[in-house]
């Protein structure tokens, strides 16, 4: 009998992916098969091909929603058909770091524990993936009646963001100064606004700040208007923010975040994912002014439960994010925007079971 293919986006090095007709993963005890209908494409991810930064093959993706296809051995949650969004990192919840919910530190979280093929990446990027035992028991999450699994797909990337936010301990009416709206941009923008957090929302792209408007940002400019500094200083009684977060890894934004911040402000980097890209800061600024520099990287499992709420809810808004679809054997195209955005991009999915010119 001949097996089954799952047709994936192979990474083989820097700056080169290839669609490739793989053996369906084989599932063993306490795993799923899990067939992807949607994953959008991460920076994270891009960064990988990009720089070459992890041993080739592998197959990235990880912010994917599907459908469960075939049980483990042993697994009682879960049926066949179930529309599930998946996390490819969960935490031990036991160790040193977890203890101190420094989850994305645990040994545990840093294993992958989902599979397309070759080393665990996520796999997203596939028409199937494995999933191990941890993440089907504490990483799957049930998909309700009239949410799309395009919406679940961005349960991931929801929770990174919240985690972030909640770093900043923000008080209710806090100024916060977000640098960039793009998807990401805008989901930390609708974010603080569920907090309590005032938005003055900051991109380069007119469009952008018009959507960032109407998912509920105060104020919106462009960071080269040199107007919005006075504006600013005039809304907080000539303080400043009382943070920023950098949704975009640019030292000029940088620069002016941490000159817009208030003493004792906070500045969230959020989309420094790269190591050794560095910054240059006035460190006794940082002493006299007690201004603080924060990151904050992947999810927690903490808000897993809180997110999938506000997604389902409809509370975050995640459809009006998705400008363009993709079929996986259009990956590099998707790559493409993704990494260079126009007036009408945002948020870039693959739609891995659509192939042009191919058959399974």
């Amino acid at each position: 009998m001949k097996q089954k293919v799952t047709w994936a986006a192979v990474y083989r090095g820097k700056q080169r992916v290839r669609l490739e007709a793989l053996p369906t993963p084989e599932i063993r005890r306490g795993e799923v098969l899990v067939r992807i209908d949607t994953c959008g494409v991460c920076a994270t991810d891009l960064k990988k091909v990009k720089y070459g930064t992890l041993p080739p093959p592998r197959v990235f993706g990880h912010e994917m929603a599907g459908v469960v296809e075939a049980l483990g051995r042993g697994v009682r949650k879960w049926r066949v058909g179930d529309r599930v969004a998946v996390f490819h990192h969960i935490p031990c919840r036991r160790c040193f770091y977890c203890d101190r919910m420094d989850y994305a530190q645990c040994p545990t979280y840093k294993q992958t524990g989902t599979t397309a093929g070759f080393e665990p990446a996520g796999g997203g990027f596939a028409q199937r993936i494995r999933v191990m035992p941890w993440i089907v028991r504490q990483g799957m999450i049930r998909v309700p009646a009239g949410v799309t699994l395009e919406e679940a797909s961005f349960i991931e990337p929801v929770n990174t963001c919240l985690k972030g936010v909640d770093r900043l301990g923000l008080r209710k009416n806090d100024w916060v100064l977000i640098f960039g709206q793009g998807p990401i941009g805008l989901i930390l923008t609708q974010l603080v606004g569920i907090r309590g957090g005032s938005v003055f929302a900051l991109d380069l792209l007119a469009g952008r700040r018009r959507l960032a408007r109407k998912l509920g940002a105060d104020i919106v400019a462009d960071p080269r208007d040199k107007t919005f500094a006075r504006r600013l200083m005039k809304i907080t009684n000539g303080r400043g923010a009382d943070a920023a977060i950098m949704a975009v890894p640019s030292e000029e934004a940088f620069q002016q975040a941490f000159k817009a911040i208030r003493s004792g402000g906070k500045v969230l980097l959020f989309a420094h994912t790269k190591r050794n890209d560095f910054l240059s800061v006035d460190a006794g600024t940082i002493c006299v002014d007690e201004k603080t520099i924060l990151g904050s990287y992947s999810a927690s499992v903490d808000v897993q439960a809180e997110t999938a709420r506000l997604i389902f809810s409809r509370r975050v808004k995640v459809a009006p994010l998705i400008t363009h679809r993709f079929p996986l054997s259009s990956i590099q195209d998707a790559f493409d925007l993704a990494s260079h955005p126009t007036e009408h991009s945002l948020k870039v999915v693959v739609k891995p079971q659509i192939l042009i010119g191919l058959r399974e």
